[in-house]
């Protein structure tokens, strides 16, 4: 049986493009990209809240073979890593590859054909010989429980998906978290409100953005010369990796990123109590460190009261704190972050012994073979999957090292003939999941937080508890040993 693709892509977020333009230069056309809204970018996309920016220099946060000369700033907004995407779309013609508005909600391996069928939102199917899965963690907003929410008489919104329509001028706002998106847009909408009420369940590490302008001169020697961007781009890289120390066991690296933390809070607020309160009570990186010139500022505003009490009860005019405090609200935004441990998603991948992949991963807790592929589900391999998050750096490079994994995987497949195909072997997958929980126990991330990395069992199942450049080495050769070859049942039709 002839697939009609031979590989399909779910997802036209940084990690989909990536895997399709590499798939074009080495040769193969014959992809197609899912992607459910009606453009590219992902969470870049869907993410429109004021202040919305990357926490990663732009220079880095890029393709390393599609870069940008002409970066505005060195920490780029949402709007120009958008603008980006789009560009990237249309420098590699891609366009002609991807389905929009076309969300998979089922995909399902036949051992009988080695094929994968998909099957969208409104019934239709095609198969393919492999599915490279890049619907990435950061999709599944995580709102919490709170009792009486369902009462609220105002409105309700989490940043990811941002009421854009509503106007918050002279409004009571309730933030409920100080996560990375919520530190972006309370400096924005603070001088807007009425009364902003900031609920804090844990103080973040905060250190300074350092954010500014590329001049001209920049852009016309980055155009010009093209090796000079790639070497800052190495540079800011590799200063990262040497940040990343702070988080893998270097107790001095480790100081000197609280010590600079701290000085960032001091210098920004004077006042005590609300130092205290805005001061972490854990190890620097256990939790996501956040970079920021102008969060702490926004909180000394005197329309600005941070509460670390928590929650008690939300009543349809006020939200009632855990020593009875009642505070009048109109409106509640939620920086809760995401879903990312359990890796949630709304498409059922059914494996070659018809167990539901997201299903095993909720019951059982995350796991992937250097996050890419899983034992059961053959000619599967995921984009940021379990493991690969990164607390230091670049996703991007992460994904370019998995897309390399990507190719070299569909070399041997290729070798292995018609109709067959590859499924990880479960001692391979084990061994290598027991290898990362050891390395896990000697990181910042084992010091006792509690934080999103961490699933439901308590395990770290999002974070690669090493340096990028060691992942790098690890994923650009697929080692035949850890996979079974099998053949499918029915012959190929040319």
């Amino acid at each position: 049986m002839k697939a009609d693709f031979d590989v399909a892509i779910i997802g036209a977020g940084f990690a989909g493009l990536a895997a399709a333009i590499r798939l074009k230069e080495r040769g193969n056309t014959s992809f197609v990209v899912f992607e459910r809204a009606g453009q590219v970018g992902g969470t870049w996309r869907d993410n429109t809240y004021p202040g919305c920016a990357c926490d990663v220099p732009s220079h880095l946060y890029s393709l390393s073979f599609a870069p940008n000369p002409a970066w505005s700033r060195t920490y780029s907004t949402q709007p120009e890593i958008l603008a980006y995407l789009t560009d990237v779309v249309e420098r590699y013609a891609l366009d002609a590859h991807i389905r929009y508005r076309t969300e998979i909600n089922r995909t399902e391996f036949s051992p009988a054909t080695g094929l994968w069928t998909l099957t969208d939102s409104l019934g239709h199917s095609l198969t393919a010989r492999v599915v490279v899965a890049a619907v990435g963690p950061l999709n599944y907003p995580s709102i919490p429980k709170l009792n009486g929410l369902k009462s609220f008489a105002g409105n309700v919104f989490h940043s990811a998906n941002w009421d854009a329509d509503y106007d918050l001028t002279n409004k009571r706002v309730a933030v409920v978290g100080t996560g990375a998106s919520a530190i972006q847009f309370i400096p924005k909408i603070a001088p807007q409100v009425q009364q902003l009420t900031v609920f804090q369940r844990t103080a973040p590490y905060v250190t300074p953005r350092l954010d500014r302008a590329i001049s001209s001169f920049e852009h016309r020697l980055f155009r010009r010369l093209p090796i000079a961007q790639k070497a800052y781009r190495s540079l800011i890289y590799w200063l990262n990796e040497l940040r990343g120390m702070s988080f893998l066991g270097n107790e001095t690296f480790n100081w000197i990123g609280t010590k600079q933390a701290l000085k960032h809070l001091k210098k920004s607020i004077r006042d005590p109590e609300l130092r205290r309160k805005v001061t972490p009570d854990y190890k620097l990186g256990c939790k996501r460190v956040l970079i920021s010139d102008d969060y702490y500022p926004a909180l000394t505003r005197p329309n600005v009261e941070v509460v670390t009490d928590g929650i008690a009860e939300v009543k349809p005019n006020t939200i009632v704190d855990t020593n009875g405090k009642e505070r009048p609200v109109d409106t509640i935004i939620f920086g809760t972050g995401f879903v990312v441990a359990g890796m949630i998603s709304r498409t059922n991948i059914l494996g070659r012994y018809g167990q539901n992949l997201f299903e095993q991963w909720l019951s059982q807790g995350a796991q992937a073979h250097y996050g890419l592929t899983i034992s059961g589900y053959p000619n599967l391999l995921f984009l940021v999957g379990p493991n690969t998050g990164l607390g230091h750096t670049s996703i991007i490079h992460m994904i370019e090292s998995q897309v390399n994994y990507v190719l070299d995987y569909l070399n041997l497949l290729d070798k292995a003939g018609e109709g067959a195909f590859l499924d990880v072997k479960p001692e391979a997958q084990q061994r290598y999941n027991n290898l990362i929980q050891q390395k896990m126990a000697d990181t910042v991330w084992a010091s006792g937080c509690k934080s999103w990395y961490m699933d439901s069992q308590g395990r770290n199942t999002t974070i690669w508890p090493a340096l990028t450049v060691t992942y790098r080495k690890a994923t650009r050769r697929v080692n035949p040993d850890d996979y079974e070859v099998v053949h499918s049942k029915q012959p190929v039709v040319a």
